[in-house]
């Protein structure tokens, strides 16, 4: 077998992890429930109903072209306000529902729209039923016609029927919103009221006849961690502001899903033999997905293996890259330091220590076309972050490591983190996670492959939303690819705000795949993919 056969064989060694049982259990009675049209049921959830309708606009869209895509003629089109179904919506200021008032009339009537939103927590008990790593099941019915979203994302599933993809007439919506709960977690619902027939509009209203939430244990419902789907269109927006990104972007842009129920997962690299492999460092695991293939654990205990792995909130790996061999090059969280994996399964310690001083925790990393490999050295990994006792070196680094020896290149950041070079490696490039200071810093790449100073390439500190800046990816153009506050931003080589991508889930990093023009995302619980139009540089 060769090398790479190896290397492919144990990217695909175990089981894959795939949907659960024989999906009937969904029609049977549930292990427990909660009415959340009760004001006992809402408390129990900790939530509260929002309302508000919603008003058709005039909107500036573009026509159809030869192809039956959108084209650049411009036309007028219409749309709703507001766009109320994204999980970080700010609905603070809608009108409070009491859940003993979801059956009052609402909207204007005839042709009229409307929101219900809430966020439940996962309790930790519903009668005696224990929640821990149950499935949660979310039913609905409104008069007349519904559409669900679940933390932001609504997929379109041809053939769907019901959940997040409307039914018919009166009829009851209900949907998985959650597998392997954990108390705690929240999820956010909208719904969508439409008033119908819509082509006979109808002199009644709208109201919800039935919500409510349904639990069964992982034993029926045969979900017992992450899995993957069968690839499917959820929706995307983009947010155009310079005309460039139209070469970028298409215009009917395409995000599919592929798996779910993830805890965090981050660092992707694309390997030569079509797989993707990812971390999860919450869950101290690196994951492999292949698109013919499905998903699989390819490591465990990817970023730490003692006795007080409870005190860690992220023990894992983190950023992943491969050598010019096509090793494996990890970021271990828990145990600080850069490692690598062989295709023969060997390991090895690369660097973990500066001067004496143990690292703080390694986080993104890329590997240099001579085979050196810079990463950044934030320590989010270290269970109390900033105040850890345990944290030896009072900086933030920006590392090289080259045949074997560790060089500090700079540390004028408080959270380095994600890292890319340029397509000719001339500029090396770093985001920075910190709320007080979110941006993207530039670095000349000497020729001896030190950093020189480095400069303000993109400053998103006034950007509205609580993320700081995570991963970082470029294509062969040189454009970059920043998970920021509220999405995706694409920044052009001379630091132009091209656009925003806005997904579902906020991905925390990406990495080039397939063709060299897809963009795989690992976005807290989930993988998406996103075809795109200029080939990524990796």
């Amino acid at each position: 077998m060769t090398s790479h056969g190896l290397l492919l064989s144990l990217i695909l060694a175990a089981a894959p992890l795939t949907l659960g049982a024989d999906p009937r259990w969904l029609d049977e009675k549930p292990d427990a429930a909660i009415d959340l049209t009760t004001l006992e049921g809402v408390a129990q959830v900790k939530g509260e109903w929002r309302y508000h309708d919603v008003a058709i606009v005039e909107s500036a869209f573009r026509a159809a072209g030869p192809d039956g895509q959108p084209s650049t003629t411009p036309n007028k089109a219409y749309d709703y306000e507001p766009k109320a179904g994204w999980a970080d919506y700010d609905d603070s200021s809608w009108r409070v529902l009491a859940p003993t008032d979801l059956d009052s009339r609402l909207t204007s009537g005839k042709v009229s729209f409307n929101w219900y939103r809430i966020r439940i927590t996962v309790p930790e008990r519903v009668g005696t039923f224990e929640t821990m790593g149950a499935t949660a099941v979310f039913e609905t019915s409104l008069d007349d016609y519904a559409e669900v979203w679940v933390d932001g994302e609504i997929p379109r599933v041809l053939g769907q029927s019901g959940g997040s993809v409307v039914k018919g007439w009166n009829a009851s919506n209900r949907l998985v919103i959650g597998r392997n709960l954990k108390p705690g977690q929240r999820i956010q619902l909208a719904v969508f009221g439409i008033n119908g027939p819509i082509s006979a509009s109808p002199t009644n209203y709208i109201w919800m006849r039935l919500a409510k939430l349904d639990f069964y244990s992982k034993e029926r419902s045969g979900d017992s961690g992450p899995v993957a789907v069968k690839p499917h269109e959820v929706n995307i927006e983009v947010v155009r502001i310079d005309p460039a990104v139209d070469r970028i972007v298409p215009l009917n842009p395409k995000l599919f899903k592929l798996a779910e129920g993830f805890t965090f997962i981050e660092g992707p690299v694309w390997t030569a033999e079509g797989a993707l492999l990812f971390s999860d460092p919450n869950e101290n695991r690196i994951y492999a997905y292949a698109p013919d293939e499905g998903l699989r654990v390819y490591r465990e205990k990817s970023g730490y293996d003692q006795a007080d792995i409870g005190r860690y909130k992220q023990p894992g790996s983190n950023g992943l890259g491969l050598d010019k061999q096509g090793r494996l090059v990890i970021a271990e969280h828990g145990n600080r330091r850069i490692s690598r994996l062989g295709k023969d399964g060997s390991f090895e310690v690369l660097g973990d220590r500066y001067r004496g001083k143990r690292l703080n925790s390694p986080n993104d990393l890329i590997v240099k076309s001579d085979g050196s490999i810079y990463f950044t050295d934030p320590p989010f990994g270290l269970p109390d972050v900033y105040e850890d006792p345990a944290k030896e070196l009072d900086f933030s680094g920006i590392y090289r490591l080259r045949q074997g020896e560790l060089e500090l290149l700079a540390n004028d950041l408080i959270g380095p983190n994600g890292i890319d070079f340029s397509p000719a490696e001339d500029f090396l490039y770093v985001a920075n996670w910190d709320p007080a200071r979110k941006v993207v810093m530039r670095y000349p790449v000497e020729p001896d492959g030190t950093l020189g100073s480095g400069d303000l390439f993109y400053d998103m500190t006034s950007a509205q939303g609580e993320e700081a800046l995570d991963g970082l990816e470029v294509d062969l153009e040189g454009n970059l690819y920043v998970s920021g506050p509220g999405g995706i931003w694409i920044l052009s080589p001379e630091g132009v705000h091209l656009g925003t991508i806005r997904t579902p889930r906020l991905p925390a990093n990406f990495a080039w795949g397939d063709d060299g023009k897809t963009l795989y995302l690992t976005a807290r619980t989930t993988l998406y993919r996103l075809p795109l139009l200029v080939p990524g540089f990796d």
